[in-house]
């Protein structure tokens, strides 16, 4: 099974050019998380499934308390929490940032990875 966290808006410090470093600016995460879903559909009990709320709270502390420069470490930083789930098999996080390129909605960075 997999679980999607769709379009988690938050503000943090990204950037690499001294004005984008003076004011938090919009990230957008979005996250799939593949697990055995089997013993949750048959028991209907938290405890046999992925918590993705409390998933969600660790996104949103560390992206509030996070300064980067690259999409691309803030995006491995968010995957590294998601893993660190035992029930989590494999993920992946995409970041955008929305007005990083003009004409252009967003870009964004996506990371996969799966348990080692």
């Amino acid at each position: 099974m997999m679980i999607r966290i769709k379009d988690l808006r938050l503000r943090t410090t990204i950037g690499i050019y001294e004005w984008e470093r003076e004011q938090e600016q919009d990230v957008v995460i979005n996250a799939g998380i593949v697990f055995d879903g089997r013993a949750a559909a048959d028991s209907d009990e938290i405890a046999d499934t992925v918590d993705y709320k409390s998933i969600t709270k660790a996104l949103i502390a560390h992206v509030e308390g996070s300064s980067c420069n690259l999409l691309e470490k803030l995006a491995t930083r968010l995957l590294e929490i998601v893993l660190a789930d035992p029930k989590v098999e494999s993920a992946w996080i995409e970041v955008d940032k929305p007005g990083a390129l003009r004409f252009a909605d967003s870009v964004s960075v996506r990371v996969d990875g799966e348990r080692a």
